[in-house]
């Protein structure tokens, strides 16, 4: 599997490759996310925000709060950033909301299953439209909201306002750019300089990445995650008993389950990303038996056609960020599962993006 290395979005063109013999399974990382990030990250480990519980019964929406969410989410909407002041105020109740959500958040169909974004806010906003809004169409997100976009901070900003406004609406997993390493590398801790003059609205979001759930069980059925299993993880109850409350750690089964790649080769094998690892249909097909599952939901990987079936439709990789990075010219997708768990896919293509480059669709030129 040939891959290239990664580069934040700043710094002008990478190297792009389709892996080896197969465009559609193309990395998402365009290489190895983590070498540099690992070695240069300074934030303490397991910063977390003051939940301030006051008993066990969380957040709990009353008039003056749904006024006050629905402010943001039309302000957000726009294209606009919270205050700082608000967004504290955002993460505080986000918490309240997803310190009582589970490692494996169990999930209700119907739902329509969504991968990475990246900081790409107008084709968020086109997924919503093509969806279905939020709450009428039941959301999970996969992970991956910040990094490589220009809009990181409005993209973040406005799904954890939905997730607030709407919790049994919306879900959002943690992808590995929820992440304190990764986002001072790949583009999220330089917009919140740019963009609030300090790095308080970068921590107020890392700090409350911590809360993400790092995975999704739809109707039993499904398994949802970021990146991919795990050579420590073999039943759904193991990612139950983990602490995931802390910075993504730089290896172990939570690493994993974040990093991690289907491959054509079977077994475990070395992931060139420099985390996790690649597992093949063997894996995939014990894990699912073994849990007694129909598929594992996943996304991660750069898929020209937004999805990309693996391991006999034993696993399927979703990407919803279209002409990633502005310049690759793949479609995105998003995927369906009706209360028959039919599947169904949508694919569209980048928004009108105002003030942005905008490239035709097209197969991406790869630069060698």
């Amino acid at each position: 599997m040939d891959m290239d290395m990664d580069v934040p979005m700043h710094d002008a063109v990478d190297q792009l490759t389709p892996t080896e013999g197969n465009a559609e399974a193309a990395n998402d990382s365009i290489g190895d996310e983590v070498d540099e990030a690992f070695k240069d990250a300074h934030p303490s480990q397991g910063a977390v925000l003051d939940s301030g519980k006051g008993g066990n019964k969380g957040f709990e929406l009353n008039s003056s709060n749904i006024n006050q969410l629905d402010q943001w989410i039309e302000h957000l909407g726009k294209c606009e950033i919270l205050s700082e002041d608000d967004v504290s105020k955002l993460c505080k109740m986000a918490v309240e909301v997803l310190q009582f959500e589970e490692n494996v958040q169990p999930i209700n169909v119907p739902v329509t299953i969504c991968g990475d974004v990246h900081g790409q806010f107008h084709d968020l906003i086109e997924l919503f439209k093509i969806g279905g809004p939020c709450p009428d169409t039941n959301y999970l997100f996969m992970g991956d909201y910040v990094d490589r976009g220009y809009y990181s901070v409005e993209t973040v900003s406005y799904l954890v306002a939905m997730k607030v406004r709407y919790p049994h609406r919306i879900t959002i997993l943690r992808g590995n750019h929820e992440s304190r390493q990764i986002t001072q590398v790949y583009g999220f801790y330089d917009e919140c300089l740019r963009k609030y003059g300090s790095a308080n609205v970068w921590k107020m979001f890392t700090d409350l990445f911590d809360y993400f759930p790092i995975t999704a069980l739809v109707d039993n059925k499904i398994f949802c995650l970021h990146g991919g299993l795990s050579p420590m993880i073999e039943t759904v109850d193991q990612v139950r008993e983990l602490n995931r409350i802390q910075e993504v750690p730089h290896e172990g089964p939570m690493c994993d389950l974040l990093w991690s790649d289907p491959d054509d080769r079977g077994g475990w094998g070395i992931s060139p990303r420099g985390a996790g690892f690649t597992f093949g249909q063997d894996i995939s097909e014990q894990f699912n038996h073994t849990n007694d599952l129909s598929l594992v939901a996943r996304a991660h990987q750069l898929v020209m056609e937004g999805y990309a079936w693996s391991h006999q439709q034993n696993v399927v990789t979703i990407f919803s960020a279209p002409n990633y990075c502005y310049r690759c010219g793949n479609q995105a997708a998003i995927m369906e599962v009706d209360e028959n768990h039919n599947r169904q896919f949508l694919q569209y293509d980048p928004s009108v993006r105002p003030g942005e480059p905008t490239v035709s669709r097209k197969t991406p030129d790869y630069f060698l």
